[in-house]
């Protein structure tokens, strides 16, 4: 679990250099997710991070709180308590590095392929820090665009990508629909330059993008349309329509 931890790690100080130095009235004002502010932002986030770290240390109590969420009772951004949400910027950053670390030393504790169980179906270890890195990588791009501050892109971008690449049939499950049974070939290039794929090479449907334009497609922060990536045959086109590696309806002004 150290590979992946060490790139959550790295992508909360990215995170860090986005907001470390807001002020009040930076923490309040609207980001370019519409209907979200900073601080509604970075709560969003450790709110997930603190469930996260609940179904790692106490599987009983998160079964409860997942009830009254799954009942309407609460939602994830009140799980934090009004506390919380009336916390200054900087007060609320520090809860959330609280949170975060205690959450990853959690998760360095297990097997990759060891079990939790989460939102929706149960989930791997890996597959759970590989999310919350995806989560922190999507929301510092709307803080960062806010802002007008330059986000780096790393090669930490490959766990994103092979999250959706391992998500393309659930993607159409998300919708209602049955999976095709016929393969996509997946081909990105790094930012270090390397060449990353999945699938058959002979695959008849090919996704050919850097994994920047990749990543921002599939976390639907730009439309297919508006993306430098490129589709060939009918199901690629159709799974990067489609494409989103979270439960809940996909609308590309959502904040995931």
């Amino acid at each position: 679990m150290d590979p992946i931890c060490d790139d959550l790690e790295a992508e909360t100080a990215a995170l860090t250099s986005v907001v470390g130095a807001l002020t009040e009235e930076q923490w309040r004002a609207p980001t370019v997710a519409e209907g979200w502010d900073s601080h509604e932002t970075v709560l969003h986030l450790g709110a997930a991070d603190w469930l996260a770290h609940l179904t790692l240390t106490d599987p009983a109590t998160f079964a409860t709180v997942q009830a009254r969420m799954s009942s309407g009772e609460a939602s994830l951004n009140e799980l934090g308590g009004n506390d919380v949400k009336e916390l200054s910027g900087s007060e609320l950053w520090q809860w959330f590095l609280k949170g975060r670390t205690a959450m990853v030393d959690a998760l360095r504790q297990l097997g990759p392929k060891d079990r939790l169980a989460w939102i929706g179906p149960e989930i791997g270890a890996r597959s759970m820090a590989t999310g919350r890195l995806m989560e922190t990588w999507t929301h510092s791009h709307d803080l960062a665009d806010t802002f007008g501050v330059d986000y780096p892109q790393t090669d930490r971008l490959r766990n994103i990508a092979h999250l959706g690449a391992v998500t393309r049939d659930f993607s159409y499950v998300n919708q209602g629909l049955t999976p095709p049974s016929d393969p996509v070939r997946l081909e990105l290039t790094g930012p270090s330059g390397d060449v990353w794929a999945w699938g058959p090479e002979d695959a008849a449907n090919r996704v050919t993008a850097t994994a920047y334009e990749f990543c921002v497609v599939l976390t639907r922060r730009k439309p297919l349309a508006d993306s430098a990536v490129h589709t060939e045959g009918p199901l690629a086109s159709e799974w990067m329509e489609i494409a989103q590696p979270w439960i809940e309806p996909p609308r590309i002004s959502d904040v995931a």
